[in-house]
């Protein structure tokens, strides 16, 4: 089976940073596109950011130029959080695109972490 569990989230003052971490476990062959989504209070899930297997990025609007997400090729996904505003409050969740023999291509999602903005 495959896990994925994020981490390092917490308080945040407005304005400040955060790194979270998302790192996959278990067996898998390979890993293809890996996201972060975010989910507020009473809202939907909404897409934050993408990143390819060939590095390449793609971000929601409201978070260009805030935020970056970054991989170490290996099984580690980051999501650099920056100038912090209360509505970037939030359960913040990953998901990978992974290979596994067997069961071929599945998307697999963490639990999430949540993210709190003080003003």
């Amino acid at each position: 089976q495959v896990q994925l569990v994020e981490s390092g989230g917490g308080l945040v003052q407005s304005g400040g940073s955060a790194r979270l971490s998302c790192v996959v476990s278990g067996a898998f062959v390979s890993i293809r596109t890996q996201e972060w989504f975010r989910q507020a209070p009473g809202k939907q899930r909404e897409f934050v950011a993408r990143i390819a297997r060939d590095g390449s990025t793609t971000y929601a609007d409201s978070v260009k130029d805030r935020f970056t997400i970054s991989g170490d090729n290996k099984n580690t996904l980051y999501l650099q959080i920056s100038s912090l505003k209360p509505e970037d409050a939030g359960v913040y969740y990953c998901n990978a695109d992974i290979f596994r023999n067997g069961p071929g291509w599945q998307v697999y999602w963490g639990q999430g972490t949540q993210v709190t903005v003080s003003s």
